[in-house]
């Protein structure tokens, strides 16, 4: 029996590649992509497995994080269709049209179709579109077919079917190729491209079937102190927990027999280490039949980042390198994502690139379209004859818009500039090198209430708002999580480094003032932001 919505008769895995070839009869080069007029529907579903999205804090308001889309109203030509589980508030929306420079805000908002499914409940956003028939015609009635496009956070079936019920094509990966986008897929693509990674295993489906990877992973490779073990589909570092093997040393391979290592083994992995706050082995290991995992080496190394490289497929194969981050991770072993730091460190930014630029051939070989991101660990190695400062393990591939998408397109919207291979940096039209620190997780119990219109207050008040003079200031998204998590995320972005941290720290001084925090440290600050390296080399 068909699932609900599902498109019946004939293949809709053929039909949604017809659909996809149009890119390449319309666009011919990227540049014409980005800059053509064009009907762009926006569905910013998070077509994830949901309970594990519930181990994000408002994760029902990460809709938002694609409202950068709306920036493209700069050109007088196009529209944009944006759909939400629930409506968003009215200031939100006028404040991302407010920076459209050049651009009336009547004329832009007159160009912008917003609209909502009402609904709350526990699915991504496409399956309640998929289940409103009303809903689909409308959106078909908006835009013009032939010039139109779908964009999303990331594809799975139920965005294909809702390209070929519209009959639009969308920009973004089929989904016949997810797996090279899982815990399992990236360490293939990784060996297959000659990447540097961490040793580890397939995936496997049973908490048994995990012990047995993890006891043939530290006979491979005795010197290893960690594990992690990893959910094959999460995201965001929250599907990750942290095996720490020092405490059954006496019954590494070698020192014991084999049913002793595989009992000390399996004992130890009910003791996991979990980056996200609520888990426990049970609900963990009753995951791993639906989502399977894996297990690899935990990377040590006394100074550690974590450098991200996002790139993107054109329709027509080839790989365009964007951008190069240093993530900022917390969490118990650092794993989770709370933002980012654009560019890269320049002593590993065009290594980092290189290394995108590999991963995205092979992608492109295997068929995949549109965003791809792969994030590394870099252990730094000083004096080490013959070898690089910093050692670069890949650990992962999202096939999808992540948590650096959102602040670099902002940040390329704006400032209308371009992103320069040659130096990895970010130059705007006025020849102005630009830097940024972002991160959605700016969140402390005191913002809880602030709603958003006491933001745009303080915005004003402080001025904290971006200034398209300078090009220099703080962008705001996930306005709809302040008030109810004291949840806000942000890209502040300056002309150095020095600059966009100086504007999050007068950002955050404005906001504990205005949210009248007591003299002494709230306890319930939920994230301090790091800004400096806590480590230097």
């Amino acid at each position: 029996m068909l699932q609900q919505g599902m498109v019946s008769g004939g293949n809709i895995s053929e039909q949604f590649r017809k659909l996809q070839q149009q890119f390449c009869d319309r666009w011919q080069s990227v540049e014409e992509f980005d800059s053509s007029e064009a009907d762009i529907i926006v569905i910013p579903s998070l077509s994830l497995d949901q309970r594990e999205l519930q181990k994000i804090q408002g994760a029902h308001h990460y809709e938002e994080r694609l409202l950068f889309s709306l920036i493209r109203l700069r050109h007088p030509r196009t529209r944009v269709v944006y759909l939400t589980s629930q409506p968003l508030h009215p200031s939100v929306i006028d404040y991302y049209l407010q920076l459209l420079p050049g651009i009336p805000f009547s004329h832009a908002r007159d160009r912008l179709l917003m609209l909502s499914t009402y609904d709350s409940s526990l699915k991504s956003l496409s399956q309640k579109i998929l289940e409103r028939p009303r809903l689909l015609h409308q959106i078909r009635c908006a835009v013009n077919r032939e010039r139109a496009y779908i964009v999303c956070y990331n594809s799975t079936r139920f965005e294909r079917e809702l390209s070929v019920k519209l009959g639009i094509p969308l920009y973004a990966v089929d989904p016949d190729l997810l797996r090279w986008g899982t815990k399992a897929g990236s360490r293939e693509i990784f060996a297959e491209a000659d990447i540097p990674h961490p040793p580890g295993s397939q995936e496997v489906w049973s908490a048994s079937d995990l012990t047995e990877a993890a006891v043939e992973l530290w006979e491979r490779c005795p010197e290893l102190q960690r594990m992690v073990v990893k959910l094959n589909e999460g995201f965001s570092g929250e599907g990750n927990a942290l095996l720490d093997l020092r405490p059954i040393r006496e019954y590494a391979p070698g020192n014991g027999s084999a049913s002793d290592l595989w009992q000390a083994v399996e004992a130890q992995l009910q003791h996991l280490v979990f980056e996200a706050k609520s888990e426990t082995w049970a609900n963990f290991s009753s995951r791993i039949p639906e989502l399977g995992a894996i297990v690899e080496g935990f990377v040590e190394g006394k100074v550690k980042r974590s450098p991200s490289v996002q790139g993107r497929i054109t329709p027509t194969g080839e790989v365009e390198i964007l951008s190069t981050h240093d993530q900022i991770l917390g969490g118990p072993s650092g794993q989770i994502y709370l933002g980012c730091r654009f560019p890269a460190d320049e002593s590993y930014r065009l290594r980092l690139q290189a290394l995108g630029l590999r991963v995205g051939k092979k992608l492109a070989e295997k068929g995949a379209i549109e965003r791809f991101g792969v994030d590394f660990v870099a252990v730094h190695q000083p004096n080490e004859v013959g070898k690089p400062e910093w050692d670069m393990q890949a650990i992962e591939i999202n096939l999808r818009k992540g948590g650096t998408t959102h602040p670099f397109m902002t940040l390329k919207f704006l400032t209308s500039g371009r992103y320069d291979l040659s130096s990895g940096l970010f130059y705007s039209q006025q020849g102005r090198a630009k830097y940024y620190i972002a991160t959605d997780n700016f969140q402390k119990d005191s913002y809880r209430g602030l709603l958003p219109n006491d933001l745009m207050d303080i915005i004003a008040l402080h001025q904290l708002h971006f200034d398209t003079s300078t090009e220099t200031g703080a962008v705001f998204h996930l306005m709809g999580c302040l008030s109810e998590f004291g949840k806000l995320g942000i890209t502040c972005i300056g002309n150095s480094m020095q600059q966009a941290e100086s504007i999050y720290h007068r950002l955050s001084n404005a906001l504990d003032e205005e949210a009248r925090l007591d003299d002494e440290p709230n306890p319930g600050s939920i994230v301090n932001l790091p800004i400096g390296w806590s480590e230097k080399p």
